[in-house]
């Protein structure tokens, strides 16, 4: 494995730090405008899923002895970079909004600005998790770790997004 993998994986890691610090903020400013929290038995597999990726990337790079292969892997860190890109321009656009659980605040409309201003893209942040998710494994050939993260990530996805708009209508709030 090249040594400088697991320092990727070790920033990935505290950009997950730097998002449970900015979600823990949003969550009171959230709670004190009358949020509530919905999806609260999906989250802990998804706590675990996102764990996982880091180490199984981890694992099966010097496990199964992976190669770095730069033909894959510097297009794969290009597209884990973007994929943080993505992620923060969503961060930035929710504002206080943003959240690693499902936090609605009734009456809110939907944020209308930076990626979520495509309605073709419905789900910004969900894209920068699914091609991370797939990338940051592929970096250094870790590709069962990349198909069983996407595997997993699809199937929560799902759960996860009935759940936010289960939530939306609830709060008045539901997407158009």
């Amino acid at each position: 494995m090249s040594p400088w993998y697991p320092v990727l994986l070790a920033l990935v890691g505290l950009e997950r730090l730097a998002e449970l610090v900015v979600a823990r903020r949003n969550t009171g400013w959230s709670l004190a405008r009358g949020a509530r929290i919905s999806g609260r038995g999906h989250y802990p597999w998804m706590v675990a899923l996102h764990t996982g990726l880091l180490a199984g990337c981890l694992a099966e790079t010097a496990l199964a002895d992976r190669p770095f292969t730069p033909a894959l892997g510097w297009p794969m860190l290009a597209l884990v970079i973007a994929a943080q890109g993505l992620r923060w321009w969503c961060v930035r656009a929710l504002g206080p909004r943003w959240n690693t659980q499902v936090i609605v605040v009734p009456g809110l409309p939907l944020v209308t600005a930076g990626p979520y201003r495509y309605p073709w893209l419905r789900h910004p942040n969900y894209v920068a998790v699914a091609v991370e998710g797939a990338a940051l494994p592929l970096v250094h050939g870790a590709y069962l770790t990349a198909v069983v993260f996407t595997v997993c990530n699809a199937a929560l996805m799902v759960v996860r997004i009935r759940c936010e708009q289960t939530a939306l209508a609830a709060a008045g709030t539901a997407p158009a």
